[in-house]
């Protein structure tokens, strides 16, 4: 009986790592940014659909915010700048 409570407890493991292996989901695109030579990654971070990736430019810092799905980008953040409030 002990014998059985170990090999099943084995084989439940070993089907949660392969699951947990497998990734969940189809390959990403490959995305591409034009960046101004000069320009560095700073991070990257995922919600909803779409990344944010933080990039040092030599003409400042930016936010640009890339789609998931199809690896191009959706919008842009330039931390500082200033918009006309209407």
């Amino acid at each position: 009986m002990g014998v059985m409570i170990v090999a099943g407890t084995v084989a439940l493991v070993v089907v949660l790592v392969q699951r947990a292996g497998r990734g969940g989901g189809a390959p990403l695109p490959p995305m591409s940014l034009d960046l101004p030579a000069g320009s560095r990654i700073l991070g990257i971070a995922a919600a909803e659909g779409r990344f944010a990736v933080l990039v040092q430019r030599p003409d400042g810092d930016r936010i640009v915010f890339l789609d998931a799905k199809t690896g191009r980008p959706v919008g842009e953040v330039i931390p500082g700048a200033s918009v006309p409030v209407r």
